[in-house]
């Protein structure tokens, strides 16, 4: 399991979600925003916006923040969002992808480069690290959803590439161009998912130890708290010891 999922399960299990539910609503609405301004204010004309609702509802945003940045997009006073992607190297060689949302550059990418620095990684050019990843669609389903069985079998037969189960819940990759088809084939089995997304893949990952996991892990907490940050992968690894370690502390 990449470092990217391992760290979410850890993060979830410590019930951080609660505590940053405001921000992860601010995130959610800048992204509605951005996708209603770049294309129809209909979700079902603009595949985007009706990803970014889909994954807002999952979060239980309610219908009226919702509304609020579609109405925002078309208003002259709305913020002017970039979409900007960071790439660097953590602690032990990791290699991470920072995706933002901003509408100052030169702030968005001064505080990247002191969370790596910080940490003592490194932030790289463009292009420095997204080499060694793929791009990729993720369907995420609650446990609820049906059995590891129940739930492979309709990974298979939508065309999905693979299916990580656990007592969070199942996650399933697709190829990049085939997201769309296969979320909606997976919706007339399972029922809606909690999230639908493009994600970075890497194709091969880094082994860390304990000490070196918990270095990475407040890396990516800290970029993850700015509010410029959208999402953060990371290639690194732990085992299964390691990971039950991290979740207990």
């Amino acid at each position: 399991m990449a470092g990217h999922s391992q760290f979410k399960n850890i993060m979830h299990r410590k019930g951080r979600q609660d505590a940053v539910r405001s921000k992860i609503f601010s995130k959610l609405a800048r992204e509605i925003t951005v996708a209603a301004k770049q294309g129809l204010p209909d979700p079902a004309m603009n595949p985007r916006l009706r990803l970014a609702i889909q994954n807002a509802k999952a979060e239980s945003m309610p219908k009226d923040n919702i509304q609020r940045a579609i109405n925002k997009a078309s208003g002259g006073d709305s913020e002017n969002y970039e979409e900007v992607r960071y790439e660097g190297y953590g602690p032990g060689g990791v290699a991470l992808i920072v995706e933002a949302l901003t509408d100052n550059r030169n702030r968005s990418a001064s505080n990247v480069r002191a969370a790596f620095t910080k940490a003592g990684g490194a932030l790289g050019e463009t292009g420095s690290v997204s080499f060694m990843w793929n791009r990729a669609g993720e369907i995420v389903y609650p446990a609820s959803a049906g059995s590891d069985d129940k739930v492979m079998e309709a990974a298979i037969e939508a065309g999905a590439e693979d299916v990580q189960s656990d007592e969070e819940g199942h996650t399933i990759t697709c190829a990049f161009e085939d997201l769309g088809e296969v979320s909606r084939a997976l919706e007339g089995t399972l029922g809606e998912a909690s999230s639908v997304k493009t994600i970075w893949k890497p194709q091969n990952t880094v082994p860390v130890d304990e000490d070196r996991a918990k270095s990475l892990m407040r890396l990516v907490e800290t970029l993850e708290d700015d509010d410029d940050v959208q999402n953060v992968y990371a290639n690194f690894e732990v085992d299964e010891a390691t990971l039950a370690k991290l979740s207990a502390a």
